[in-house]
């Protein structure tokens, strides 16, 4: 069983944990219907996205947001990459962390955001995770019935290293809660995940919270997913909606297979 169906939930993210919770249930609720295998949530989705929350709203592995998540992927019986959440460890430590739950709403993996989001570009975004984030140090693949999946956390896609090393331990697809703005957005979202499912020869899909005008930080939505050919299947605008798309992992085997990405001669770098 090589096929499956991905779900991208992009959603208004409010102030209030629980609402954003029971919206997250009510979408996939909703898109089951379709007869999905996985769900996936965006980047920081318990709260908005600024630095000041992420100390207010983080949560220990194992807390009330957890086991509502873990509850919604067994009573759904899908694969649930839950966006990404603010998680406190015992000694007061703050991760932007994505957990992934099984059908029977075991957690199955657990990835902290590797590259913080420290940028200042001039006339355009600030922002400084290492305020109050602290990073994580593994690469992240999960198995399914299905196959490999790797999984990051928004800004960890730009750095290409991280992907191949997904690559290498397996993965088909590379899942990525994620957040970009409206400096990052309109120059290199698209193109990013284009980038990588072509330099990877895998699916990527990237979810995102719907666009907030209002918010401090403004999302800039169009969650995306992209063949391992480069060809975008879904390109999503800045409403909050949801999306569908079909994964073939024997199509990831023959696209390696047309187009081998191996050297036939060792290359010395000097």
């Amino acid at each position: 069983m090589n096929k499956l169906k991905v779900a991208i939930i992009q959603m208004i993210v409010v102030k209030d944990k629980m609402k954003n919770i029971e919206k997250a249930s009510d979408f996939i609720k909703n898109v089951i219907k379709e007869d999905i295998d996985i769900a996936v949530l965006p980047e920081m989705f318990l709260c908005p996205y600024d630095q000041s929350n992420f100390p207010i709203y983080a949560e220990k592995e194992g807390e009330i947001s957890y086991l509502l998540l873990s509850e919604i992927a067994k009573q759904n019986n899908i694969y649930l990459v839950a966006g990404s959440v603010p998680e406190k460890d015992d000694d007061g430590n703050i991760f932007n962390t994505s957990y992934v739950f099984d059908p029977n709403g075991i957690k199955i993996a657990k990835h902290r955001k590797v590259h913080l989001f420290d940028i200042d570009i001039e006339n355009g975004q600030y922002f400084k995770e290492s305020d109050t984030l602290d990073a994580g140090n593994e690469v992240t693949v999960f198995d399914t019935k299905f196959g490999k999946i790797g999984l990051c956390i928004c800004y960890d896609f730009r750095f290409p290293e991280l992907s191949r090393l997904m690559v290498d331990k397996g993965a088909k697809a590379i899942i990525v809660p994620a957040a970009f703005n409206m400096t990052t957005g309109p120059a290199h979202w698209e193109l990013l995940f284009r980038c990588r499912a072509v330099d990877n020869q895998v699916y990527t899909i990237g979810c995102a919270s719907a666009r907030d005008n209002s918010a401090t930080y403004i999302s800039y939505g169009n969650s995306i997913a992209v063949s391992p050919f480069g060809e975008v299947l879904v390109h999503m605008n800045e409403k909050e909606g949801y999306s569908i798309s079909s994964l073939d992992f024997d199509y990831v085997d023959k696209v390696r297979g047309e187009l081998p990405l191996i050297a036939h001669r060792r290359l010395d770098i000097y």
